[in-house]
Parts: structure tokens; C-alpha cells; sequence
């Protein structure tokens, strides 16, 4: 009597440079989604309470966000929503069956990844 072989261990390649654009634009939109909500939204919000609250708050607050580190995770949050933004659009417009063809919804996603950075790119310029 012969053992039915063992079942070898599955290799799974969590690496994103071999994703196509659309499965790219995908897991960013999940994590841009996860990431606005949870960590960014309660910080804004306490930001804006401070801010509205009185002058020494503003003042504070206007200090934190003129320092370089700070503006730079804020082009980090602006790429967030930027790209959330625009896959969302995306998406709304495969919801309708438009562009769900291979080469179109490919190019929509190189779209998205671009317009994206080009945002984040132009908050930026217009912040320092």
C-alpha cells in the first residue's frame, strides 16, 4: 500500500509589484479607505475642535502644521484621499458598466494612480 503523497506547502506572493494597475488601485482603495476612517478622521476631528475652540488652539495648531515633517504626512493623507477620491469615481462608473472591458479598465486604473499623485503633487505646491 502506497501513501497518497503529502500536500505540498502553498507559496502566496504578497508582493504588489507584480499586481496589474486595477488590482493596485483596488488594495490602495481599501487601505485609503481604512486609513481615512480610522486613525485620520478622529485626528481631524479633534483638530477642528481645538482649532474652533479658541485662539490658543488655532495658534497651536497652526504651529504643528507649519512644520515640514508634518506637511509631509499631510501630502501623505491628501494622496489617501485623493486616490480614494478618484478610484471611487472609478468604481461608480464600473458599477454602471462603463469601461469594464480589460484594456479600458486598465487604462481607468493607470488613471486613478496618476491622478492620484498628480493631486497630492498640487496640494503639495500650493502648501509650501
Amino acid at each position: 500500500m502506497s501513501s497518497a503523497p503529502k500536500p505540498r506547502p502553498k507559496y502566496y506572493d504578497l508582493s504588489l509589484a507584480h499586481l496589474p494597475p486595477p488590482g493596485l488601485v483596488s488594495i490602495f482603495h481599501r487601505v485609503s479607505g481604512l486609513a481615512l476612517f480610522f486613525p485620520i478622521l478622529p485626528l481631524l476631528l479633534y483638530a477642528l475642535q481645538q482649532t474652533l475652540g479658541s485662539e490658543a488652539g488655532w495658534s497651536h495648531w497652526k504651529d504643528v502644521f507649519s512644520r515640514p515633517v508634518v506637511k509631509i504626512i499631510l501630502l501623505g493623507v491628501v494622496w489617501l484621499y485623493a486616490h480614494h477620491f478618484w478610484a471611487g469615481l472609478r468604481y461608480l462608473l464600473l458599477d454602471v458598466h462603463i469601461g469594464i472591458d480589460k484594456a479600458p479598465a486598465k487604462a481607468s486604473a493607470v488613471v486613478v494612480l496618476v491622478l492620484g499623485v498628480l493631486t497630492a503633487l498640487v496640494v503639495g505646491w500650493c502648501i509650501w
